[in-house]
C-alpha cells in the first residue's frame, strides 16, 4: 500500500558523494523510488477477483489489465512521496537508510518531479481506460495520504490500513470484472495481509528498535505473536470456507479442497517458521517469493483452482477432448 508496507531493497552502500553521479545513475534511482518490486503485490491482487467474474472475455480481461496498471502507477505515486515524506525517519533505520532520498543520491526536487509525472499519467490511464468504476483506487490514494501523514504513527490502526490497501485492489478487480465481491475472500485477503505486516513489525522490533517508526512503540514481540497467530488462523479459515461454499469450482470442489487444504497449510506454516524461527519476516515479499516450498505450494494451489474453475465454467472443452 504505502512505503512502509514491506522493504524490498537491498542493502546497498550509498556513494560517498552523498548524490548521483550522472544521469543514466539518477534515472537507475529514480526507477528504485517506484519500488518496482513490489509492483507484482498489484499483479497478483487485482486479477484475483476473476474468479468471481461473470464472464472472461476480451473485454473483461482488458478492463483488470488496465486495472493492474493504474494501481501500479498508484501505489508508486505514494512510495516515492512517502520517500520524501520520510526522508529522515528512514535515515535512522539500517534498511531504509540506503533509499535514494535518504540517501541523497536523488535530489528533492527530482523526486518532486517525478512524483508529479507518475500522477499525470495516472490520470491519463484512469481517464482515458476502458470504462469502469474507479472509487477503489481513489479510496486507496486518499487513505495513503491519510496513512502518510497521520494513520501510520497510530498502533494497530497503522497495520489495519495497510491491508485495507489490499483489499481496495481487490474491489478494483472487481469493478472492472464486473462480479460481485466475496465477503470470504476479502476477509481472507484482508487477514492474510495482516500476517505479512505483522511478521514485518516483529522483524522490525527484534531488530531496529521503534526509533524510525513511532507506532512500534505500541508493540511488543509477545503481542505481535499472538496477533500473528489469530490472524494466520482467520485467513486460513476463511479462505477454505470460501473454497468450499462460493468459489465456482463445482462439480471440483473436492478435489480442490484435497490440494488447497494441505498446500495451503503447509505455505502458511513455512512462512510462519520464516518469520519465528528463521527471522525473516522483515521482508514479505522477498521471504514469499523466494522460498521453494511456498511457492511451489502456491503454484500447485493455484494452477489446481484455474483447471478446475474453467472446467466448470466451459464443460464443452471436456467434452471436446474426450471425443
Amino acid at each position: 500500500m504505502t512505503a512502509v508496507e514491506t522493504t524490498v531493497e537491498r542493502a546497498v552502500p550509498a556513494p560517498a558523494t552523498g548524490r548521483a553521479t550522472s544521469a543514466p545513475a539518477l534515472a537507475r534511482h529514480l526507477i528504485t523510488l517506484t519500488r518496482p518490486g513490489h509492483w507484482v503485490k498489484n499483479l497478483l491482487a487485482v486479477p484475483l477477483a476473476l474468479v468471481d467474474a461473470p464472464v472472461w472475455n476480451g473485454p473483461t480481461l482488458l478492463r483488470t489489465g488496465w486495472a493492474v496498471v493504474a494501481f501500479t502507477l498508484a501505489s508508486s505515486l505514494i512510495y516515492v512521496v512517502n520517500d520524501i515524506a520520510d526522508r529522515r525517519l528512514d535515515r535512522a533505520h539500517p534498511v531504509k537508510r540506503h533509499r535514494p532520498i535518504a540517501a541523497g543520491l536523488v535530489p528533492l526536487p527530482a523526486a518532486w518531479l517525478l512524483a508529479a509525472g507518475l500522477a499525470g499519467l495516472l490520470a491519463v490511464t484512469v481517464l482515458a481506460g476502458p470504462a469502469m468504476s474507479w472509487w477503489p483506487l481513489l479510496a486507496y490514494l486518499a487513505l495513503s495520504a491519510a496513512y502518510s501523514r497521520r494513520l501510520k504513527h497510530l498502533p494497530l490502526l497503522d497495520i489495519c490500513v495497510i491491508a485495507t490497501g489490499f483489499v481496495l485492489r481487490v474491489l478494483q478487480g472487481y469493478a472492472a470484472a464486473g462480479g460481485q465481491p466475496s465477503g470470504l475472500l476479502l476477509t481472507a485477503v484482508f487477514t492474510g495481509c495482516l500476517v505479512l505486516v505483522l511478521g514485518k513489525r516483529r522483524a522490525e522490533l527484534s531488530s531496529a528498535g521503534v526509533t524510525h517508526r513511532p507506532a512500534l512503540a505500541g508493540y511488543n514481540v509477545l503481542l505481535a505473536d499472538h496477533l500473528l497467530g489469530l490472524n494466520a488462523s482467520l485467513a486460513a479459515a476463511t479462505g477454505l470456507f470460501y473454497l468450499h461454499m462460493e468459489a465456482p469450482i463445482d462439480p471440483y470442489r473436492p478435489v480442490v479442497l484435497a490440494v488447497a487444504v494441505p498446500l495451503g497449510l503447509l505455505a502458511a506454516f513455512r512462512y510462519l517458521q520464516s518469520v519465528l524461527v528463521l527471522r525473516l519476516g522483515g521482508d514479505p515479499i522477498r521471504a514469499l517469493l523466494r522460498d521453494r516450498m511456498i511457492v511451489t505450494s502456491a503454484v500447485l494451489i493455484g494452477t489446481t483452482l484455474a483447471v478446475a474453475e474453467v472446467a466448470a465454467r466451459y464443460p464443452e472443452l471436456l467434452r471436446w477432448m474426450d471425443k
